[in-house]
């Protein structure tokens, strides 16, 4: 049987390091296996706030790859202040963190770059990608984002060419994610950024949610919206075994001389779970024997200022922070942990964002601790799996009363979590329902 073609726009690609590159990356790897061709186009020149080169070796070797410029501005913006190196990733200073030079540089990104400061890669992306379909057939175009200019090029290109399939992408919310309101938007500008999001979403065939709740919240507005979640692969880098009788996992913990907490990926302050900070410190200080045997470990990007907070207090000698590292010597500490910690916004509106991390999480079989609004999809999950405990950020007691409980199952050797039903969250299993659901569309 002939394989079918898919065209991927997306910005995020190695050597780009963090969760943004890893869904399609993924997708990409295990798509010829269901009938699929992928091709991916890519900027040739792009400002990665992460670079992970160690992730080039996942790309498949006869992957057909398209490159071409793109000029952003924040070059540019990095010289007028450091901290536009945070816009780059969505990240902000809040409240009186913030400067005057962080104000402006948010209101500029905003107002004048809708949706995104890659939108100067739209235009001369149409337009040559408007060229290489007339001779170039492809039965999907694909565009994932953020950034979500990169839809805007998928509406081009539907405008152009009405029977072309395409699915946009929706890694994170446009309008609903937690930091929008931050963006300082006049009602100029927040009536174009919605109104771009309701042409991508009525123009789409298929758009494509990673959360149950954002795919209903796209319902709403009147896409066409399914929820393929993120996931994790089943490879050398997992060390992790499944089969089909037994969906369990069989990476056991490897034996620590400490009662590790760890963090692995960006934390910055919107997400940041001071009542953990609280809670700990107290701990270390009431509970001679936690002090001694607790480490609070940091694996990737910390905000300067959660830092600062942390090394002025009594949790400054139980302190690792290592910063960034490559995926694998992530995968390495998240199976060397006892606990991992995972956080959300804790706005209620936040609650259909599931971070990446929880499937690698969950890949490994340890203990999971979230943070975030109540009734979110990765409680859901937890609860679904029973791979750990998710938390609101007013739960002081309980929160002291699961810590103390884990600790005491780490003495006694009972901390392993077997998490179950798992196997749905493979990337090769998300990618059989993602090919279900082109298959069935187109």
């Amino acid at each position: 049987m002939k394989q079918k073609k898919t065209l991927i726009i997306s910005y995020y690609w190695p050597p780009a390091g963090g969760p943004g590159v890893q869904r399609w990356l993924k997708f990409v790897k295990y798509l010829p296996d269901f009938g699929w061709e992928p091709t991916v186009f890519i900027p040739e020149n792009p400002s990665y706030p992460i670079v992970d080169e160690t992730l080039q070796k996942d790309v498949p070797k006869n992957l057909k790859m398209i490159k071409t410029k793109i000029w952003e501005p924040y070059q540019l913006a990095e010289k007028f202040g450091k901290d536009n190196k945070k816009f780059k990733a969505g990240q902000f200073d809040v409240g009186e963190n913030q400067s005057w030079k962080a104000k402006f540089s948010i209101f500029v990104r905003g107002n004048f770059f809708i949706p995104d400061a890659r939108v100067f890669w739209v235009k001369p992306s149409v337009e040559f990608l408007e060229k290489y379909l007339k001779v170039n057939h492809y039965d999907v175009l694909v565009t994932t984002g953020p950034p979500h200019s990169l839809h805007l090029i998928g509406l081009g290109l539907k405008k152009k060419f009405p029977d072309l399939k395409w699915i946009a992408d929706f890694r994170d919310p446009w309008t609903e994610i937690s930091y929008y309101k931050h963006l300082k938007l006049t009602k100029i500008a927040d009536k174009k950024h919605r109104k771009l999001e309701s042409e991508v979403f009525k123009n789409a065939d298929i758009t494509l949610a990673t959360s149950y709740t954002d795919a209903e919240n796209f319902r709403k507005k009147g896409a066409n919206a399914f929820c393929i979640t993120n996931g994790f692969d089943v490879d050398a880098s997992t060390t992790l075994s499944m089969t089909e009788e037994n969906s369990k996992t069989l990476l056991l913990s490897n034996s620590t001389t400490k009662f590790t907490l760890s963090y692995i990926g960006i934390l910055e302050q919107l997400r940041n779970p001071e009542i953990l900070w609280e809670t700990l410190n107290v701990l270390v200080q009431e509970n001679a024997d936690f002090k001694n045997d607790f480490e609070l470990k940091f694996v990737g990007r910390l905000d300067d200022k959660i830092l600062q907070k942390i090394e002025s207090s009594a949790l400054k000698n139980n302190l690792t922070n290592l910063g960034y590292q490559t995926h694998d010597v992530a995968l390495k500490h998240m199976q060397d942990s006892s606990v991992l910690l995972m956080t959300n916004f804790p706005q209620e509106s936040s609650k259909g964002i599931i971070p990446g991390k929880i499937f690698e999480y969950l890949a490994t079989g340890k203990t999971i601790l979230s943070f975030g609004p109540k009734d979110a999809d990765v409680e859901k999950i937890l609860n679904e799996t029973k791979a750990g405990k998710h938390f609101g950020y007013d739960e002081k007691e309980n929160l002291k009363n699961f810590i103390l409980e884990s600790y005491q199952n780490w003495k006694s050797g009972m901390l392993n979590q077997n998490a179950e039903n798992i196997e749905q969250f493979s990337r090769k299993n998300l990618t059989q329902k993602l090919v279900d659901l082109m298959n069935k569309w187109f």
